[in-house]
């Protein structure tokens, strides 16, 4: 996203008390700093925040730290993948060593960090994984780029779009459930639904 909201004033955490215990406990956590990293190295974090914050578009200090801080726990915890193409390593794998790729593809050509690259070049080494074009070869022979790319951008969406920050900029109200929607046609809210403020 790119700070453009049509909710400005909407915060959906002012709806928790809505919600049941269970759902409140996890939405909020949501908003809860870590202080160490389980998989992820602190250089590896700063990387990936680079790239998570290109794919999505949003610099948000809050959500991006969310999202590092859920593939982290993913990586971590190693959970099982439904489907996996032959010749791609587990994600925790494929991540490390796609992170260490872009590292040293990026100290190769720019003698600098990625994390510290100009935008347009992130984005165009980022352009180049999602193409199979990524160089130099040597480097990148052994990393599966298309597999890495869908990869992080899925663990990417999946987490910043569970973040209650960017519910409220999108102007989603949170779970329904115990009150329900009451008010059901086309174009009704319910009271405590998001209004639009703003046309973008």
């Amino acid at each position: 996203m790119s700070g453009i909201t049509r909710y400005p004033s909407f915060n959906v955490l002012d709806e928790k008390d809505a919600w049941d215990d269970h759902t409140q406990q996890i939405v909020t956590s949501r908003n809860q700093s870590i202080d160490k990293y389980q998989f992820l190295s602190e250089r590896e974090a700063e990387i990936l925040r680079s790239i998570c914050s290109l794919l999505v578009d949003d610099s948000s200090p809050d959500a991006l730290a969310f999202v590092i801080s859920h593939i982290d726990k993913t990586l971590y915890s190693s959970p099982g993948e439904g489907q996996r193409k032959v010749g791609v390593p587990a994600a925790s794998e494929l991540i490390r060593q796609g992170l260490k790729a872009m590292e040293q593809s990026s100290q190769h050509m720019y003698s600098i960090s990625f994390a510290e690259l100009e935008t347009v070049k992130q984005k165009n080494m980022l352009k180049d994984i999602s193409e199979v074009k990524a160089e130099p070869s040597a480097i990148w022979n052994r990393v599966p780029q298309k597999a890495l790319f869908e990869k992080l951008m899925r663990l990417t969406v999946e987490s910043y779009c569970s973040h209650p920050q960017v519910w409220s900029d999108i102007g989603y109200a949170g779970p329904a459930y115990p009150r329900g929607y009451v008010r059901t046609q086309l174009g009704q809210l319910d009271p405590w639904e998001a209004k639009t403020e703003n046309e973008a």
